[in-house]
């Protein structure tokens, strides 16, 4: 998703919202197991992570030439690019590495690319 369609203060709101929404669901799970939680935790880091540093970087990207679409277009691609291998590495370490539990992992993970989906338009009436 585009950065430039999010002013900063909106950015920091989606990203301390979904941050929230995965450590309430990672406490919500700990009710059954340490395991649960950790595992609620991790799904949840898996796309909050790379989102927070692709959203970051967006912000610090500022075009001065507005004719030059061809950079911006290169930016986001890459930009996009290192997201998923962060997020893949990320699911990776954590089911391969730690043996974390599937399901709360990936209940956490949808919780926030929800998230993402509906608090922008939530946000902006």
């Amino acid at each position: 998703m585009s950065v430039s369609l999010y002013s900063g203060r909106m950015v920091l709101k989606l990203l301390l919202l979904q941050l929230m929404t995965f450590v309430i669901l990672s406490v919500a799970f700990c009710t059954k197991s340490i395991e649960w939680g950790a595992s609620a935790f991790v799904g949840g880091l898996a796309y909050w992570l790379p989102n927070a540093i692709f959203m970051l970087l967006g912000r610090f990207q500022k075009t001065k030439e507005e004719g030059v679409p061809v950079r911006i277009a290169w930016f986001l691609a890459i930009s996009e690019g290192i997201k998923v291998i962060i997020a893949i590495t990320v699911l990776i370490v954590a089911l391969g590495v730690f043996k974390a539990a599937f399901a709360p992992l990936g209940v956490a993970y949808l919780a926030v690319l929800i998230v993402q989906l509906i608090a922008p338009a939530v946000m902006n009436g």
